[in-house]
């Protein structure tokens, strides 16, 4: 208001005019109780300031500046919050000089070891070399961040090489070097008689040679026992 071209009449209908929710209650609970001669401009900033912006306040926040600190903010974020809080500590920063010095101590350590060798005497030119530096740094773990994807990604196995096929299973077990037996054979039970797995009549009851398969001597009179 005190860059306006206007009256304080007119300063007073605007910054009502402004007024929000609770801050617009409470006026209307003062100016209630107040003589219309002496609602002016001059007190109204009076009675604002003893609401909003009391000693308590004022206190908290310089006792925020003097803690402040960049932590996970950008630097845009952080030369916010400094430069807001930094209206409330005029008496600890009076010089050009010591806001750039307060705001490179809150700095994070990767920024300001960038910067403090050369100190800077301007507030406007040291944020801009800072947020400069931030980009930069951005950059260079975006580029190794990508650089190391594309490295995982060369050493992962291509998904066009040909895999081994698999082999046909078969309908039963097959053992290597022994003869194949038929499936039905593989499923019957073994003989009482001989203790052998055949289909039939078993040749050890009808008294057969188990050599020849002849039905006329056994196998101790088999004559190709001899062989």
């Amino acid at each position: 208001m005190n860059d306006l071209d206007c009256t304080p009449e007119q300063k007073l209908k605007g910054i009502v005019s402004l007024l929000r929710d609770e801050a617009y209650q409470w006026w209307l609970a003062v100016k209630e109780g107040t003589q219309p001669d002496r609602l002016t401009w001059e007190f109204f900033k009076n009675t604002f300031q003893s609401k909003y912006v009391g000693a308590n306040y004022v206190d908290a926040c310089r006792c925020e500046f003097l803690n402040l600190m960049q932590g996970d903010r950008f630097v845009a974020e952080y030369e916010a919050e400094f430069l807001r809080l930094s209206h409330y500590a005029r008496g600890m920063v009076v010089s050009e000089y010591e806001k750039c010095i307060h705001f490179e101590d809150g700095l994070r350590d990767n920024l300001r070891v960038l910067i403090t060798p050369h100190r800077e005497h301007e507030f406007t030119v040291l944020v801009e070399k800072e947020k400069i530096a931030e980009e930069v740094k951005r950059a260079k773990r975006q580029n190794r961040e990508m650089e190391r994807g594309k490295n995982k990604r060369d050493l992962e196995p291509s998904s066009s090489v040909p895999r081994p096929k698999k082999k046909a299973r078969s309908d039963g077990p097959v053992r290597v070097g022994a003869p194949v037996a038929s499936v039905a054979s593989t499923r019957l039970q073994p003989c009482s008689d001989c203790g052998r797995r055949h289909s039939g009549k078993c040749w050890r009851r009808i008294r057969a040679c188990l050599r020849c398969r002849s039905l006329e001597h056994l196998i101790r009179e088999c004559p190709q026992w001899a062989d």
